[in-house]
């Protein structure tokens, strides 16, 4: 495992995926193209659907260019204007239309008290992998899931020198356990592609982003939207908080289902280290985090409450697309592994 690992992290950059529509068909060309094809007009980000494939496409690969970039890429599309331009029209249009689905929470701290309500019986992603899920469900959600877990806490860290005081420190203190203490072997990132090579999967960067629905994507896109804008920083910091706040009991359950199924050692460590880790995170994130931020910066309040909403509307519709494929019998991807 280990030197398909570090096989992987050598080949540093994804491959640019297949277009889904309009605005992502126009983007991939004009990356594609040495001579510079013309980029779509904004005005094609007002037409297109704010949750479907083609924006939520569009949109997650011009976020790419920060973080690992594309295999033939020229690296000065990160900050090229044209493409800045037409990814602000489609986040206007994915923002516009996540705030006219979530309301925020009026007590950002009763807000994150609801998070830690466990229902008795429940039914979501989590508790079907642990209760009935097989392999095959596991590697879907394993490689839907790559997309994030392959870059885990790379979209957060933007977030930092925009924080200070209390809440910087509490905030790099958690980011320090993601990226495993000064360990390269323990980051969560290298771990996530030992759960995939149990799996059977290709832990390759970026390897099923073409068998990822517009709703992965729209849950990772969120946090690059949030990361990216300063003036968003009080939502990533929701985003984060609800990360850590859910994260103990999902991975306590997802443990289990890797063990029930026999997925392998490395695929079940990953989400124990995540049950620990995660439930102290979870009080450090309430007490220093959000609460440093907001004495420093109380009419940010409303943005935290915001980013808790958010995200927690995108994972439901995430897990709303899981439950309906799984009870079906058939693939939760765009194309079967």
């Amino acid at each position: 495992m280990t030197d398909l690992v570090t096989a992987t992290e050598a080949a540093l950059e994804g491959e640019l995926p297949g277009a889904r529509g309009e605005l992502s068909h126009g983007v991939l060309h004009a990356l594609r193209d040495p001579a510079g094809a013309p980029l779509p007009d904004p005005g094609a980000a007002e037409r297109a659907d704010p949750f479907g494939d083609d924006l939520q496409l569009a949109l997650y690969v011009s976020y790419e260019l920060h973080y690992r970039g594309f295999a033939g890429v020229d690296p000065a599309w990160e900050w090229d204007p044209g493409l800045l331009a037409l990814r602000a029209a489609m986040e206007r249009r994915f923002l516009d239309a996540l705030r006219g689905r979530v309301a925020g929470h009026p007590d950002v701290y009763e807000a994150l008290d609801e998070l830690l309500v466990e229902p008795v019986d429940g039914t979501g992603v989590s508790y079907f992998l642990r209760d009935e899920g097989r392999l095959r469900h596991l590697r879907e959600y394993a490689a839907m899931r790559s997309l994030y877990h392959l870059k885990e806490a790379d979209p957060h860290a933007w977030v930092i020198p925009r924080l200070h005081g209390r809440a910087k420190a509490a905030f790099v203190a958690v980011e320090f356990d993601e990226f495993g203490g000064g360990r390269a072997e323990r980051v969560h990132a290298r771990l996530f592609a030992g759960l995939m090579t149990d799996l059977g999967l290709d832990p390759s960067y970026g390897r099923y982003l073409d068998a990822a629905p517009a709703e992965m994507l729209a849950n990772v896109n969120l946090m690059s939207l949030l990361g990216l804008h300063r003036a968003h920083r009080g939502a990533l910091v929701g985003h984060f908080a609800t990360v850590e706040v859910t994260s103990s009991p999902g991975s306590r359950r997802l443990a289990e289902a890797m063990r029930r199924t026999g997925a392998g050692p490395a695929a079940e460590h990953f989400y124990a280290e995540h049950v620990t880790a995660d439930a102290v995170h979870e009080q450090i994130v309430r007490r220093d985090v959000i609460g440093g931020l907001l004495a420093d910066e109380p009419s940010l309040a409303s943005d935290v409450a915001f980013g808790i909403a958010a995200t927690t509307c995108l994972e439901d519709l995430l897990g709303d697309r899981l439950m309906a494929a799984w009870r079906n019998g058939s693939t939760s991807l765009r194309k079967p592994l």
